[in-house]
């Protein structure tokens, strides 16, 4: 077991029960997966963007990509059902864990005129997504070695019920909102 996972289940577990009341330790919200998306619109003209970007991921993840391919031919874009127009990786046990370590106490710290990630993006449902405008602020991207600098998209899924039960699990992992 990852020692950030460990935390988690010493840690955090007990916080949560103390604060929403829950009768049993399996009520208590935990990470179920954390999906990593990169959609490159510019692959439609030129595929190598996509093999880097594939490259970049893995490295970022440790674990092998999966392209993602166009559902529907979309004519203003020379777009066409079948094209390949993304990557995306799904993160689950102790790999996830380690993201999620890495992300919040590495990778956030190093975003540009960072105040804290916004808190209005749940879904609902307890789930949060996070878009990042760079993706070389991982420290397993080499700078000098890149072509483009890309975007990605990143999704924190987690068992729990509402938002604020949500929001709590996240804050108590170390997810820096902002106030």
């Amino acid at each position: 077991m990852s020692e950030f996972r460990a935390y988690y289940e010493k840690e955090v577990v007990a916080r949560l029960m103390e604060t929403f009341q829950y009768k049993n330790r399996m009520q208590v919200p935990k990470l179920s997966k954390i999906v990593l998306n990169m959609g490159l619109g510019e692959a439609i003209h030129n595929i190598k963007v996509l093999d880097s970007a594939v490259e970049e991921l893995k490295v970022i993840s440790g674990q092998q990509p999966v392209i993602t391919r166009a559902k529907k031919s979309i004519a203003a874009f020379k777009l066409r059902t079948g094209m390949p127009i993304g990557c995306m990786v799904t993160l689950r046990k102790d790999r996830m864990y380690d993201f999620f370590n890495k992300l919040v106490n590495v990778a956030l710290p190093r975003v540009r005129d960072f105040r804290g990630v916004p808190g209005r993006a749940m879904d609902g449902h307890g789930n949060y997504s996070l878009g990042i405008k760079e993706h070389i602020i991982f420290p397993e991207i080499d700078y000098d070695r890149i072509d483009k600098i890309k975007g990605m998209n990143i999704t924190i899924i987690t068992t729990a019920q509402t938002d604020e039960e949500g929001k709590e699990l996240l804050r108590l992992l170390g997810m820096p909102f902002r106030n």
